[in-house]
């Protein structure tokens, strides 16, 4: 218990906490963005009950779930490497790093301490998002626990990136080459992922073209660990099925998505933080061993 109170409870969270958290700004920005959400959602009901027949049926409540779980994550993206990639790369700049190891803190104290405190705010944000979600509960279409999953879908994303964040700042000593680089990591697992998946589908097909046999179940393994490694896809695909797992599942690839998007953001949670505790006093251990 001693353990876990020292890596969590430490002068070094605590800073961090009070720095963030006593702001104005902060509290305006998570103002501003129910308030997006909020015209957002009553934008959608307006439009939907004035241009259709049946008025806001379930249908059009569980689309709006959906709308709003792809804003939340598009929102995590987006923010999540700008609060994480210079948490050590700007300790370093302002030259307080040195003196922040010299304290008794770990460097696992310190890199938990770091990413939790860059984390907190979006937390904030998205439990302060709920009572948005009492208008999809209000038409059904949607359950809680499918609201449960998508939320941990969403925290299990800002967890693997804000770690992808950390490791560069431990890595780069500039923050902004470290924020450009976590934005590109991001960029390729959004977006490069789709367009790689197109191109292994692509080569898939023009091979079993070429050949007596179709496609076997182990060509598919690869597609499927493609589109896994891509929040938005994997999300979408466990809260609403469609065709495209119909078909991995006739070919033997019959893990969930969410399963699959667990393990993969798990293990690049876990590697890139022991990198960044690794690295973070990389000389420090080389003096040692000499």
């Amino acid at each position: 218990m001693s353990r876990l109170q020292s890596l969590l409870i430490n002068p070094v969270l605590n800073k961090e906490i009070k720095l963030r958290f006593r702001s104005f700004k902060n509290f305006l920005g998570i103002f501003l963005f129910l308030a997006i959400c909020g015209a957002v959602c009553l934008a959608f009901i307006y439009t939907e009950t004035q241009f259709s027949y049946d008025g806001f049926t379930a249908e059009d409540s569980k689309n709006l779930f959906l709308l709003l779980s792809m804003g939340q994550l598009g929102l995590i993206v987006f923010i999540t490497p700008g609060l994480t990639a210079g948490a050590i790369s700007g300790e370093r700049e302002k030259q307080t790093l040195n003196i922040m190891l010299t304290t008794q803190q770990s460097s696992t104290s310190i890199i938990l301490s770091k990413l939790f405190s860059s984390l907190l705010y979006l937390i904030l944000m998205l439990v302060a998002s709920l009572p948005l979600y009492s208008i999809v509960f209000l038409y059904g279409g949607v359950s809680p626990q499918t609201v449960l999953i998508m939320f941990g879908y969403l925290f299990l994303t800002m967890l693997a990136i804000g770690s992808i964040g950390i490791m560069f700042s431990t890595l780069i000593k500039r923050t902004i080459i470290s924020t450009i680089t976590t934005y590109g990591t991001m960029l390729f697992l959004v977006v490069g992922t789709v367009i790689l998946f197109l191109i292994i589908i692509r080569l898939i097909v023009g091979f079993s073209q070429g050949t007596t046999g179709g496609p076997q179940s182990t060509d598919h393994i690869l597609p499927y660990i493609v589109l896994v490694l891509n929040p938005a896809v994997s999300m979408l695909f466990s809260l609403e099925t469609n065709s495209l797992v119909y078909e991995f599942q006739q070919i033997g690839v019959d893990w969930p998505f969410w399963v699959g998007f667990t393990i993969a953001y798990g293990a690049i949670t876990l590697i890139t933080l022991l990198i960044a505790i690794k690295k973070l006093r990389p000389s420090m251990r080389r003096k040692k061993k000499g």
